[in-house]
């Protein structure tokens, strides 16, 4: 499988529970034979039922960055909680890992109006560890993208395209809308984007055939996919 980008940094292991089998070393070894640089481990904070614990994630700290010749780095995806942005993961626990992704989840957050969902994003992108805001084209949860860009740029945090939401057995709606608002004020604006696969276990890893096409149909700026060179994985690093 050649693969023209260089990392895949919302991927999740068996920690994340959902039924995912796999293990940090299984991706790893999987992101390698596809032809990726690097792989950042990403599960979800305990606010997710069955999902990883403290300690967990506490635990990341001695893991071994390198396996099979591949980058590691290690985050977490975070809930976001309430309007005002909380999440599900203590400061001192989010100082240790590489970087954090703030997403909205029903079980966690309750969807609300256009403009509440949309504070609750912004307050969410200005902690200093959230360097990535997830799947932010669930239809459940209708936000402002052009605020949501503004924000972005000001609080150096990248929007997610994510590959799973625009497969064919996608759960978040008219995803590939959203996408498409998203990008192209995200492409008006200059302001970069992070392709994520957001598999759980090693199936999808590195797969974002998806939103390759609709990045194309787009002529989506290639200068603003940040998985395109390996200098812009320092955005996400400790």
């Amino acid at each position: 499988m050649n693969i023209p980008y260089y990392f895949d940094l919302h991927t999740h292991s068996l920690a994340s529970g959902h039924g995912t089998a796999s293990t940090i070393s299984d991706m790893a070894k999987t992101a390698a034979a596809r032809g990726l640089s690097a792989l950042g481990v990403s599960d979800h904070a305990p606010g997710t039922l069955g999902s990883a614990t403290e300690s967990y994630f506490r635990s990341l700290a001695l893991a071994p960055r390198r396996r099979f010749g591949l980058q590691l780095l290690y985050g977490v995806e975070l809930d976001i909680l309430d309007v005002n942005g909380r999440l599900d993961l203590s400061d001192e626990i989010l100082s240790s890992l590489d970087y954090a992704i703030a997403s909205m989840h029903p079980a966690n957050f309750t969807p609300r109006s256009k403009a509440e969902n949309t504070e609750a994003c912004i307050h969410a992108m200005k902690h200093p560890k959230v360097r990535i805001l997830g799947h932010c084209d669930d239809s459940r949860y209708p936000v402002d993208y052009p605020a949501i860009v503004q924000a972005a740029l000001e609080y150096q945090v990248f929007p997610e395209i994510n590959n799973a939401s625009l497969a064919p057995d996608g759960c978040r709606g008219e995803a590939e809308e959203n996408i498409m608002k998203l990008l192209t004020y995200c492409a008006a604006a200059g302001c970069p984007v992070l392709l994520s696969s957001d598999s759980h276990g090693t199936e999808h890893l590195g797969d974002f055939s998806y939103a390759e096409a609709l990045l194309a149909r787009l002529h989506f700026p290639q200068e603003l996919i940040l998985n395109r060179s390996m200098d812009h994985l320092a955005f996400f690093k400790h």
